[in-house]
């Protein structure tokens, strides 16, 4: 596989997508897959799916198209989807029993071990069988438990503090669904996830398609 060096982020947001729809094709049975056919697929065009796997070195092979197999394994680890990834989530409510919920039946790698929650009323309680443990805690068991991925789920007040707290523990990386952004020190990936943001997209397309 070719060094990644620069590669956009552009690119790096399709990633997920082409290896989706590669699953698709895996369990339909299909063995390989050319640029053109993959194009009227995913809706990306074949000139567009080349380039960006010409930034990884390239999979395919003239005449004969992607192996779907290798290529999904391929995207994979380039994503790093070869490892486990343990997870906190920060916040009990609605949102952070939801993302418990997503991560429990989905089974993908990326395993919640605690979720950490400041109301009394909700500590000790279990969702899917993970433990509501005081938010106190937090950074003792992210050391203790070399935990990857924290996930942000408090309100808009309360975001940065609980961002600082996952930063000072030692913490890869950050996955941010409070209505703000939160800052991290360059050695820490982090995504800002705003559901306002693509709902307001949906709008604009509902109202474009209505011109």
């Amino acid at each position: 596989m070719k060094k990644e060096t620069k590669i956009s982020h552009a690119v790096i947001r399709r990633m997920p997508r082409y290896r989706r729809y590669l699953n698709d094709l895996q369990k339909k049975g299909v063995s390989k897959i050319s640029s053109s056919e993959f194009s009227r697929l995913i809706g990306y065009t074949a000139s567009q799916i080349r380039q960006d796997f010409n930034n990884f070195g390239g999979f395919g092979q003239q005449g004969y198209g992607y192996n779907v197999t290798a290529l999904h394994n391929e995207i994979s680890l380039i994503l790093g989807l070869d490892k486990e990834y343990k997870m906190v989530v920060i916040g009990a409510g609605n949102l952070g029993q939801a993302i418990v919920n997503y991560t429990y039946y989905y089974k993908s790698g990326f395993v919640v071990k605690g979720i950490f929650e400041i109301n009394p009323e909700l500590i000790g309680k279990k969702i899917n069988g993970i433990e509501i443990f005081d938010y106190a805690y937090l950074e003792e068991y992210v050391r203790k438990n070399k935990i990857d991925i924290g996930i942000i789920c408090t309100t808009k007040d309360n975001a940065q503090e609980a961002t600082d707290k996952l930063s000072d523990a030692g913490i890869k990386g950050i996955w941010n669904f409070a209505p703000v952004d939160v800052g991290v020190s360059e050695k820490i990936a982090i995504n800002n996830v705003h559901l306002s943001d693509s709902l307001h997209s949906l709008a604009y397309y509902i109202n474009r398609r209505n011109d």
